[in-house]
C-alpha cells in the first residue's frame, strides 16, 4: 500500500514538473541601448567590463542566461530574481532615472560593492569571474564618484538631495 502511494505521488511530481517546462518567462534579452547609462555618462571600457561580468545579467535588460535557465522551476527562479535586480537598478533604463535617483544608485553601487553585499554571493558561488578584486573595486569607487561629480556640476544641488519624509 505505501509502496503504490510513493509511487503515485512520484509519479504526480513527475508530470507537473514535466508540465511546467512548457510554461517557461519571457527572457531579458534586448538590444535597445537607448536609455542606457552609457548616454548620460561617460562609461570607461574598464567599468563596462566589469558591469558586463558582475552586473549586467541582474541589472540591464540583457542577460547571459546559463544552461540550466531552461528548465523549470529554475527558470522562474532566475526570472524573478532578474526582475527584482531590475526594479532595484536598470542600467538599461538609467537615463529614464531622475537626477536623485540617478544620483543615489551611484552611491549605492559604492557602498554595496565596499560591503561586498554585490554582486550577490549566490551568484558568485557560480559566476567566479563575477568576483571583483581590490583593483576592480577601485575602479568602480572611482567611477562612481566621478559620475557623482558630473551630476553634482549638471544638477541644482536640489535635485540631488534625499527627500524628507
Amino acid at each position: 500500500m505505501l509502496k503504490r502511494l510513493f509511487l503515485y505521488s512520484l509519479t504526480g511530481i513527475v508530470v507537473v514538473l514535466l508540465g511546467k517546462q512548457f510554461d517557461r518567462p519571457e527572457k531579458n534579452l534586448s538590444n535597445d541601448q537607448s536609455k542606457h547609462f552609457s548616454k548620460l555618462y561617460p562609461l570607461p571600457d574598464s567599468v563596462q567590463a566589469i558591469l558586463t561580468v558582475a552586473c549586467y545579467d541582474c541589472h540591464s535588460n540583457n542577460t547571459r542566461y546559463p544552461w540550466y535557465a531552461e528548465f523549470q522551476p529554475v527558470a522562474g527562479m532566475l526570472n524573478d530574481h532578474i526582475q527584482s535586480g531590475k526594479k532595484d537598478l536598470n542600467f538599461s533604463e538609467f537615463a529614464t532615472y531622475r537626477p536623485r535617483r540617478q544620483y543615489r544608485r551611484m552611491e549605492q553601487i559604492a557602498e554595496l560593492v565596499k560591503e561586498n553585499e554585490m554582486p550577490l554571493s549566490s551568484y558568485t558561488l557560480i559566476h567566479k569571474d563575477a568576483v571583483l578584486n581590490d583593483q576592480q573595486k577601485q575602479t568602480v569607487y572611482a567611477w562612481v564618484e566621478a559620475t557623482r561629480n558630473i551630476m553634482r556640476t549638471t544638477f541644482h544641488p536640489d535635485s540631488l538631495k534625499a527627500r524628507k519624509r
